[in-house]
């Protein structure tokens, strides 16, 4: 008996049309999730992959990542009576007390004080400073010990649920001249690498994940304390608190950082500190136009001495 051939069962042009509508489908959502996440997402597609494949990141690096990771996409604590953490980091007697009293008023309750004072206990002449007061040690103008009290300021801030925001410092950018990368030392490597090196004012204003990442990072303030310091290999001098905080955050949450000024500084002088600013500079011109800045210029510390336009806030 010749045997018989079973003819196929094929799908119909209906059902292979189905088909190719589902599968496209879901092609085209997976690339709309990956290119746009939603605002309000903490861990988009694109943070799976990772950003520099060039290397394989050391122990200490994988356990860092993980730890903010975690901290990054959990989300934030909603308080009742969110506030504001108000972080003053002063040698001894903090200035203008009483103009900082008429700041505050009117909020009671929507904030909170603290202050480092590094050389002597001050005496308060505003009773909202006082018992304001925290542990403090000495620190040094330029040296990682400015850090160690910002990092002190932060975690007595955070022993308060309350605390949403806190507040001291800057922007981050690039500048490729002697007061910029040029205090990178390759000691870094391999965790942070010149390309991320990063400067940035002391001043800053952050969120309570960010202030978290702070105090919990070890590795990455172990290379500034010990590489990023006064009188260097070639005669560099490095900051600490100028470029510390900056990386930190360009490299663990680039998209979660404003890059902008928090304060009006003025560098056109160009000295080692900004233009103070006397009583008689004080008018209403003056103020009117700092309000009004939408671009803030950054000249670079090369000898091109070119200027970066930052966006302002």
């Amino acid at each position: 008996m010749k045997g018989v051939t079973v003819p196929r069962t094929r799908a119909s042009p209906r059902r292979r049309i189905w088909i190719s509508v589902v599968v496209i489908f879901i092609i085209i959502t997976v690339l709309w999730a990956y290119l746009y996440p939603p605002q309000d997402y903490s861990y988009p597609v694109r943070d799976w992959f990772p950003s520099e494949p060039t290397r394989e990141l050391t122990d200490a690096e994988t356990a860092a990542r993980v730890v903010f990771r975690q901290i990054l996409s959990t989300p934030p604590f909603i308080s009742r009576n969110p506030k504001i953490a108000f972080m003053f980091l002063t040698p001894s007697k903090l200035p203008f007390e009483k103009l900082w009293e008429l700041f505050f008023k009117g909020h009671e309750g929507r904030y909170t004080i603290y202050v480092h004072a590094s050389r002597e206990k001050p005496q308060h002449v505003s009773p909202i400073f006082v018992g304001r007061d925290i542990h403090s040690e000495k620190v040094g103008w330029g040296m990682i010990t400015m850090v160690d009290a910002e990092r002190r300021l932060l975690a007595k801030a955070l022993e308060d649920i309350d605390n949403q925001h806190f507040v001291l410092l800057s922007e981050s950018f690039n500048d490729p001249g002697p007061h910029g990368v040029y205090r990178y030392s390759k000691n870094m490597l391999p965790e942070v690498r010149e390309s991320e090196f990063r400067k940035g004012s002391q001043w800053f204003s952050m969120k309570r994940q960010h202030a978290m990442v702070v105090i919990a990072d070890s590795l990455y303030y172990t290379k500034f304390r010990l590489y990023c310091r006064p009188g260097m290999e070639e005669g560099r001098n490095c900051y600490a608190d100028e470029h510390y905080l900056p990386t930190l955050f360009h490299m663990m949450d680039p998209a979660g950082i404003a890059n902008w000024s928090v304060t009006y500084v003025d560098w056109s002088e160009g000295k080692w500190h900004p233009r103070s600013f006397r009583a008689k500079d004080v008018t209403y011109e003056r103020l009117k136009n700092m309000t009004s800045i939408d671009v803030s210029n950054h000249i670079t510390s090369d000898e091109k001495r070119s200027t970066v336009p930052l966006n302002c806030n």
